[in-house]
């Protein structure tokens, strides 16, 4: 107690800690960016050839019907 305040260390005191405000309570994987949720198509990088993606597959690990490339996910 430097002050005898109660305020503990230097640079203590309220509102000093983490979770103070700051987070925009959105979660993990939300939103619009790829990899958020089962919706979406997958989309090859080197024809643009889209398909549409399947729960539980990752795009990653589908190639493209048309050229034979790894899908991603877009």
């Amino acid at each position: 107690m430097p002050g005898g305040d109660g305020t503990g260390p230097f640079g203590g005191g309220s509102g000093t800690g983490r979770g103070m405000g700051g987070g925009t309570g959105r979660g993990r994987m939300s939103g619009n960016r790829p990899g958020s949720g089962p919706a979406g198509n997958c989309v090859c990088p080197s024809c643009g050839n889209k398909m549409s993606h399947q729960v539980g597959v990752p795009c990653y690990s589908v190639n493209c019907s048309k050229c034979g490339a790894k899908m991603v996910r877009g």
